[in-house]
């Protein structure tokens, strides 16, 4: 049975809804109908983006669905681009504007206090956020579906958070709350679930038959929750020591990672947003969802030698996550005048520099090697040619 399309349908009804909204009374209250047409605003612009992006890689539970996922992404990039061009002041008065409890400084709050190991200061530090803490790593381990990716990318956040002690108090806490508590039990359990879940899908066996050719109530029930798992799964395997290409998109990777989950505490400091707040939520689960397709995006290009496009959400992925490290950065001015420790300086020179040794010692002595080998073959070749052998006779003659 072939499925029609129904845009004509849908935009008939979305036009009789605006002309029922331009026949009824519109409200007094401006901020009020201020809300109104930008919930109106978003809504049509999503419904565009549902009937008429193009299909991501993704067809379950239906390419819809990633459509407006990659809608909401673009709404995103436009209203970071919108803040970009704001001083701070009146960028925290919008962000009140979406939430009227935002607008009031934070208070600061350092881990690092009472660091001995003992019962009573482990349990203070146990909240709701040690859920939302497992729960972002199974994420990532969805997302990435690398053991080796994902533990590099967790004790390097613990870096991260070392690294940036003398900017945001929050990065500093105990020792045993950074390495047992957030990498050992948090990290690791996410970590482990989220794998355990690839590995299911990796191997489980796919039937996709449609409802309709299934008779029983039991079986249908099944097919339905079926709609809602991937169609099929791809092994992420991606090979840092294959090629100065992919070695280059995996650090890529890493550092984008990093910087994402850095925004986030970057943002919330600097825009007055609390960490209970549900814009923190909102924007973690739009990542989120904007990176499974996105990451797999990514992949393919890499990977694919027919795939010659970036795909539009691994494009839109980078350019979300680069826009609001350039607004940290443009609000920041001022917000941190302590300076980087020398330790710190120290540690990230030497990182970067065995990055770029490994990098010219794995790929480019071996291109240079191979290049001399080459152009020492073609000489060979020249010089033992017959036409050079005929010159040679020429000369002699």
């Amino acid at each position: 049975m072939i499925d029609r399309p129904r845009t004509l349908t849908v935009l008939t009804i979305m036009l009789v809804g605006l002309v029922y909204v331009a026949m009824f009374p519109e409200a007094d209250d401006m901020k009020t109908n201020i809300k109104f047409g930008t919930w109106a605003g978003t809504f049509s612009f999503l419904l565009f983006a549902m009937l008429q992006f193009r299909d991501g890689p993704f067809i379950r539970p239906h390419p819809a669905i990633w459509r407006v996922v990659l809608g909401l992404g673009v709404l995103y990039q436009m209203f970071l681009v919108f803040i970009l061009f704001q001083n701070k002041r009146d960028a925290r008065y919008i962000i009140s504007c979406i939430d009227p409890s935002l607008g009031v400084p934070l208070p600061e709050r350092s881990y690092a206090e009472n660091c001995e190991l003992t019962y009573d200061n482990v349990k203070n530090q146990l909240d709701i956020f040690v859920i939302y803490h497992i729960v972002g790593w199974y994420a990532k381990a969805v997302v990435l579906r690398d053991y080796w990716f994902c533990w590099i990318l967790s004790i390097m956040f613990e870096v991260m958070e070392y690294s940036l002690q003398h900017q945001l108090n929050n990065f500093a806490e105990c020792w045993w709350d950074h390495w047992i508590l957030d990498v050992l039990i948090c990290n690791w359990a996410g970590l482990y679930l989220g794998m355990k879940t690839c590995e299911y899908f990796e191997m489980k066996a796919y039937s996709w038959r449609g409802i309709k050719q299934i008779n029983t109530l039991k079986g249908k029930v099944k097919r339905t929750v079926q709609q809602f798992t991937p169609h099929d799964w791809t092994k992420f395997e991606w090979g840092t020591t294959k090629s100065f290409k992919n070695y280059i998109a995996v650090i890529g990777l890493l550092f984008g990672f990093l910087q994402a989950e850095l925004n986030s505490f970057y943002l919330k400091y600097l825009l007055w947003i609390p960490p209970d707040n549900p814009l923190n939520s909102y924007r973690a689960t739009l990542l989120f969802m904007g990176s499974i397709p996105a990451t797999r995006e990514g992949y393919q290009y890499l990977t694919d030698k027919n795939c010659k496009r970036f795909g539009p959400q691994a494009w839109l992925t980078i350019s979300t996550i680069m826009t609001e490290t350039i607004i940290c950065f443009k609000f920041g001015q001022g917000e941190f005048p302590n300076p980087v420790p020398i330790h710190v300086a120290i540690f990230w020179t030497i990182l970067i520099s065995l990055l770029i040794g490994y990098a010219i010692w794995q790929f480019g002595i071996p291109f240079l090697k191979e290049r001399m080998e080459i152009t020492i073959k073609e000489q060979n070749e020249t010089s033992t040619s017959p036409s050079a052998a005929g010159r040679l006779k020429d000369k002699d003659a």
